[in-house]
């Protein structure tokens, strides 16, 4: 079996990236390594999902097409009300959403992180069984109502 066990990103700064992904993302900081540089952050599947590093000034990276990482997704929640409620989670914190998409199989939120990073909340649509059926894969993108 392989699944996915982690992603690492480095920040500018470590204190508000750690922030996002605490407040607004809903992971857990679980510790911290090279010398407080890095904090290991976690949903709770495993010992750390997400490792921050500091590397302090450099260039943002470049928005709209380009190669490498899109974006990262976090499962958020069993069903459209757990994904209202994060909604509204990160509204009342001020935080600006970027986009929402109802993809049939999921249903999402987007934003960026303090360092430009896209960022996907997702609730699966416990109707669709992507198991046993790939319908949904010719399905367009339609707009989130929440």
């Amino acid at each position: 079996m392989t699944e996915l066990a982690h992603v690492v990103f480095y920040v500018r700064r470590l204190s508000p990236a750690v922030s996002f992904y605490t407040e607004i993302v809903g992971l857990t900081q679980v510790g911290n390594v090279f010398g407080g540089r890095a904090a290991l952050l976690t949903g709770g599947r495993t010992h750390h999902e997400l490792l921050l590093i500091e590397v302090g000034d450099a260039p943002a990276p470049p928005s709209g097409r380009r190669i490498g990482l899109y974006h990262v997704g976090w499962k958020v929640g069993e069903s459209l009300a757990d994904l209202r409620r994060v909604y509204e989670h990160i509204r009342a914190r001020g935080y600006p959403i970027e986009g929402m998409a109802d993809h049939t199989v999921s249903q999402s939120l987007y934003l960026s992180d303090p360092d430009g990073n896209e960022v996907e909340l997702f609730v699966d649509d416990p109707g669709v069984d992507w198991r046993k059926s790939d319908a949904w894969m010719s399905d367009p993108v339609k707009p989130l109502k929440l």
